[in-house]
This record gives C-alpha cells, structure tokens and sequence, in this order.
C-alpha cells in the first residue's frame, strides 16, 4: 500500500520511497476532482455550507501528499525527485486549472457570491466567499471558451519554466567549488571557516580547503580572505550563476517567464503582471510601490553615497585600492566596522552556539505567547539532522508539531525558509492544529567546535521562527485562511518583527552564554551590535531597494521588446548602482525570488514590512519588550487571525494607528 495515500497524522517519511509519489499525486488528484464533482454537479441549490465551506475543506488529501513532496524537492532533494517535479508540476498546474475553469462549479460559487448581502455572514466568513470568488475571477473563470484553454496552456509552461530556473541555478552553485592547498590563500579567514572548509576537503578526500557557493562557505570568504583575486573569483562564480554559455543559462528562461506572464495578465484584463498581483496586496499598484521604494531611495541614496566614498577611501588608505569592486564590498565593510566599532563577528560567535539560540528563541516565544516546546523522538524525520518538537500552551494544550533543519547539505538549497506539512483549520468541532517547519543553511558542528552562528544566522533563526509562530499560533476556521495565508507584503511582519529582540539585552542574556565559559555576553557587546546595526544602512537599503526595483521592471512594464536580460538590467540599476557593473555576471538569471518562489512583483515587500516591523517594535519598546498587554495584542490580532481580516485593519487594531515609515527611518538612522 502507498504510504501517501494511508490516513497518517505526522508525515511518514521512512516509509515513502521516490516511486510512491506519482501514483500517490495521481491518486489524489482523483479523489479531490471527485469531491469537487459532488459539489459542482449538486441539484441542490447552492449555499455558502454546500459550496464555499465544501471546496474550501477539499483537496486535503492532495494538500498532505504534495507539500510532503515540494518541501522534500527544497530540503532534500535528489535527481529522481526533480525528474518527477517537472512531470507532476504541470498536472497540478492542470487540476488547479481544471478547479478555477469549471464553469458549473463557479456558477454556484458566483450564485452564492451575489447573494451575499442577504446571508447574515461572520467578517470571516465573508472573507472566505470574496477570497474564493476573487480566486475564481483571477484566474480565468469569466473568460470565453478559447482564452480559458490560452490560460491553461500558459500556466502550464510557467510551472515548468520555474522548476527549470530553479533546478539550473542549483546545479550551477553545486557545479562551483574552489580546491586550496597553500596557506597564504586562506589568510584572513576565521578558523571555524577553515575548519569547515578543510572538513569538506577530507569528505572528498582532498588535501587544503575547499571553498563553495552554499553560504556558509561563501559569504565567509568573501568577507574574511586576504587574497582579493581570489574574492573576485568567487564573487563572479556566484554572479554569474545560469548566466553561462552552458545547459544552465536561465537568459531564455526569465524573457520567456516575463513574457508569458505579461500574457496572462492582458488576458484576464490586467495592464501588466504587476497591476494583477498587487491588486491583492497591501500595496495595491505598482505606482503606489513604485512611489514608496522611490521615497525610500530619496532618503537613503545620499547615505549610500557616502558610506561608499567613505568605504572607498578607506580601501584606498588600507590598501591602496583605486576602484571598490563588488568583491571588495563585504571584505573592507568588516574591517571597517570592526575598526569604529570594534566588533569582530567572530568574537560574538562564541556567545552563539546554536542549541542555545534556539532555547533562547523558545523562552522568548515562551514568555510573549505561553508556548512551550518539548524535543520529542516520536516523529518521523526526513533526514537525521532534523529535530522534532511538541508545542504546548502553558495549560497544555496541543498547538503544533514543529520541525527544525538547521545544516546544509547537497540535496538542500541555499538560504532558509519556514514552510508547513498540515494547516491549522477547523473541521466537524475540530480545532486540527498545524504541522510547521524551518528550515537553514547553518555551519555544521566540526570534529572541535559545535555550531557557532554569526550574528546574521541569529537573526536568520529568529526571522525564520517568527514565520512559524504565525503558522504555529494560527486559529482560524478555514485552512484557505489560516496560519501565512496572508498577502505578501504583510506575511514579513512576523518574522521581521521577532528579530528586533536579537538587539536586546533582556533577550540576549536569556541565550548569548559563551558556549566554553557560559559565560554571558558582555554588556559593551551588545552596545556595539546596536551601534553598528545601522551601520552601512544607507548601502543596504540601497541593494534592497535596487532587487525590488528589479522586479518591479521587469513586472511592471511590457516585456515584448527586451531582448538582452544584461542590458535591460544595466538599466533598472541606473538609479541604484554603486559598484561598477561586471560584464560576465547578472543577477536575473539566478533571482530564484522572482523566478521560481513567488516574489515576482512582491520583493518590495520586506522594505514594506520593515516599515512595519519597525512601527510594531516601537509599540513594544514603549511598553516593554516582554511586555504581555502588547504581545498578547499581537497574537490575538496578528499571529492568530491569519487573512481572516485585511491586513491593514489587523494592523491598526493591534497597533490603534496605521503604520509610520518613521520609525524604519530613526532605526536605520537615515533621519
């Protein structure tokens, strides 16, 4: 018997092999098309319980069995399970069509929508009928015959473009690597760098270090090695990811996915891919977004300027450096930062072991929101370095499962992400409680030392949590709903919001203990962290703002008429460039955001919710950061309503105000 298709609680991962997955995708296809028909097909007249609710709870099975797959394609991923995404992504991609196309399904759906005035519906409710009515709309339902099989035809191709972005930007990082045997060529680097790179020299029985494009070992490098040509080396091999004479080049990819994009837009009505994502977010139009990054930019390029002639005359004083090149960047911002501030990464590293950060996580989750977390061995694992966790109130009652994947290894890609295996929903007086997980690309403990993360990995961990007390501490009705089911440029506030506590001293002695001494972090550290988190923020802003242009270029515009990927970039940079440009590399062809997740018109959102995050923060800092009146209002009005209410309304009952890009602007000091 396929194990995907039994009745399972947790997932069951030791009993899945590759060859389940088709039949099982298959078969669940069947079944949610059947429990479609029955509502479709109804001769009964249509009411919000027979037609809204009913499709909302169908598919759960297909729901269970894919989201095992796609996390898997993400964390651990091998050939087979690639092979099969490219074959069952266009299924889906059929099903989902055959959902929004069905004509007597969306007469009834359209049927109940009319008559909503008269149904005396809860604000939940209501949301529920409007976000499916939309969800019809948006995708093709009121459309003639002919365009509706256009539609099917394009979103066809877009799945598997996006799989086969995705899928060459990964073979191009696992196709890099830098084998170094002479010492001189790894001054300056720390020695847990060097450790984990000699490590995986001996994994290949090589001697030296080696060096790759995983994070752990890029970003490192280029910000520690002494030998510059070297840092060139790497920075223009990650550049120039898919941006290569080679099988992997993505240029054709992204002009075909921006084109057929744009198609699909005019074909349900909508200017540009743009117009039709944003009119779901927050933001609304690509003027509006356009509007906010440009005041944003007006207020941070003169800083960026700056920081960069200042960046650039220090290169010059250390060194005698003419001309800062992007391989320069990262290399003299840290000694620069460690010379005003004198802070060193690698003096705080001792003061993060990993266990600890993630008891500290807890205890803050614990003292704002009651939850506790208890590591249990009863739930099965995708991989051993997976751990697994029962959450509980401080009553205890069930709220969630929770997986944890800290490491990266070959079948994982880079950067870090929280996803789920079940949604929180309520069925037959069941409140069914989520399966939640996070997953990193965190230094491996090594034969001396245990995981000792950066700075930055402390305020990965805590971002990629605050995702998952939002998909944890959901509590709503319907699964379409719940948890980060949100729009786009609202489901960063939760993650954004908990890394401001990274900067606190009440919350780093709870976990910054040095992991020899326990000793915990000393006070004149945490200053300088504070110090310097602005530092350089005029840059930073800058690069963020400059991605988000990016994507808004290529979303908000016709692309008919690009025909270099290079060039049309060259352009969307002019305003935002610092560095000189380098011919041989290009961002878009591995923008995997934009390419493959679903950032595409939305990266603009995590600038739109620091200004967010920062307004929230304010309101715990004047009440206190632990303070139980603000997190419990946060909770009940932003971490458990999930998109049962507009985002901003959530935001205002939380908060009593909308939100101020002030506050942003003070804490990055660009006031």
């Amino acid at each position: 018997m396929n194990p995907l298709l039994q009745d399972f609680n947790t997932a069951p991962f030791s009993k899945i092999s590759s060859d389940d997955y088709k039949p099982a995708i298959k078969k669940g296809i069947e079944i949610a098309k059947a429990e479609i028909d029955t509502i479709a097909n109804s001769t009964v007249a249509p009411t919000f319980e027979n037609t809204t609710v009913a499709l909302d709870f169908t598919g759960e099975k297909l729901n269970r069995i894919t989201s095992i797959f796609f996390n898997l394609n993400s964390a651990e991923t091998n050939d087979a399970i690639q092979k099969i995404a490219q074959e069952v992504s266009p299924w889906l991609s059929e099903f989902r069509n055959d959902i929004t196309l069905n004509e007597a399904l969306f007469t009834r759906v359209k049927a109940v929508f009319e008559d909503k005035e008269n149904l005396d519906l809860t604000p939940e409710q209501q949301m529920l009928l409007e976000k499916q009515y939309k969800g019809f709309a948006r995708n093709g339902a009121n459309l003639s015959d002919d365009k509706k099989s256009k539609l099917r035809e394009i979103d066809s191709k877009l799945s598997k473009l996006s799989l086969q972005f995705g899928e060459n930007v990964l073979a191009e990082t696992n196709a890099f690597e830098m084998h170094l045997t002479n010492e001189e060529d790894v001054s300056g680097l720390p020695d847990s760098v060097k450790e984990a790179a000699s490590q995986l020299a001996k994994e290949q029985d090589k001697e030296g270090y080696i060096f790759t494009l995983q994070y752990p070992s890029y970003i490192p490098f280029l910000t520690y090695a002494d030998n510059r040509e070297l840092r060139k080396k790497m920075a223009i091999a990650a550049g120039k990811k898919a941006f290569q004479g080679n099988e992997f080049n993505n240029e054709k990819i992204v002009l075909e996915i921006v084109n057929l994009r744009q198609q699909r837009a005019n074909l349900l009505g909508y200017k540009t891919h743009a117009h039709f994502v944003l009119e779901e977010r927050m933001a609304e139009t690509p003027e509006k977004v356009i509007e906010f990054s440009n005041n944003l930019l007006e207020k941070a390029k003169p800083a960026a300027q700056k920081e960069f002639e200042n960046l650039e005359k220090y290169a010059q004083k250390l060194d005698g450096i003419d001309q800062l090149q992007k391989w320069d960047g990262a290399y003299y911002s840290e000694k620069l930062k460690k010379e005003l501030f004198d802070l060193d990464q690698e003096i705080l590293k001792p003061y993060f072991k990993l266990e600890n950060v993630i008891d500290g996580v807890f205890e803050i989750a614990n003292r704002l929101y009651d939850l506790n977390f208890e590591e249990v061995s009863n739930i099965e694992k995708y991989h051993p370095d997976v751990k697994t966790y029962n959450v509980t109130d401080d009553e205890g009652n069930f709220i969630s499962v929770f997986y944890a994947d800290y490491h990266p290894r070959k079948g994982k890609r880079n950067g870090a992400w929280m996803t789920s295996y079940k949604s929180q929903q309520i069925k037959n007086g069941v409140n069914e409680r989520p399966h939640v997980s996070i997953v990193c690309n965190f230094t491996k403990p090594t034969a001396t030392k245990p995981s000792l993360l950066t700075f930055n990995e402390v305020t990965t961990l805590f971002h990629e949590f605050g995702h998952a007390l939002h998909g944890m501490l959901a509590n709503t009705t319907y699964n379409s709903l719940s948890g980060t089911s949100v729009s786009w440029d609202f489901v960063e506030l939760p993650s954004q919001v908990l890394e401001n506590w990274c900067y606190e001293k009440e919350a780093l002695e709870l976990f910054a203990k040095h992991y020899e001494t326990g000793e915990v972090i000393p006070m004149k550290y945490v200053e300088k962290i504070k110090e310097s988190a602005s530092f350089h923020e005029g840059m930073q802003t800058l690069r963020q703002l400059s991605f988000g242009l990016l994507d808004m270029k290529w979303h908000s515009e016709n692309p008919s008429e690009i025909t270099s990927v290079k060039e049309f970039e060259i352009d969307a940079f002019s305003e935002t460039r610092l560095y000189p440009d380098v011919a041989e590399n290009c961002m878009s062809t591995a923008f995997s955001h934009i390419f493959q997740g679903g950032y595409s018109a939305g990266y603009y959102s995590y600038k739109w919710a620091e200004v967010l995050d920062a307004d929230a923060f304010e309101y715990f800092l004047e009440k206190g950061i632990f303070n139980k009146e603000v997190a419990t209002k946060f909770k009940e009005n932003v971490l458990s309503k999930g998109g049962t209410v507009k985002p901003m309304e959530l935001y205002k009952r939380f908060r009593g105000q909308e939100p101020k890009p002030e506050a942003l602007l003070r804490r990055a000091g660009l006031l």
